[in-house]
């Protein structure tokens, strides 16, 4: 799992689970529950980060607390 934050919350419009990890801009998903939302948002981080390596984009911290 990957240590960046997430947001999951109830999308009326898209009658699904949103997930979000709002420190990898457009990085989301969604799911018929909250933990598919989440399942599926692990993978889509690492697409995301993988993504990001092969362009050269910086990559943001994970936020520490």
């Amino acid at each position: 799992m990957y240590k960046y934050e997430r947001i999951v919350f109830w999308s009326e419009e898209d009658n699904a689970f949103i997930a979000q990890a709002p420190e990898l801009p457009g990085c989301m998903a969604d799911g018929e529950t909250p933990w598919d939302a989440v399942a599926s948002l692990e993978v889509i981080i690492g697409e995301w980060l993988e993504t990001a390596k092969e362009r050269g984009q910086e990559i943001p911290e994970p936020k520490r607390k």
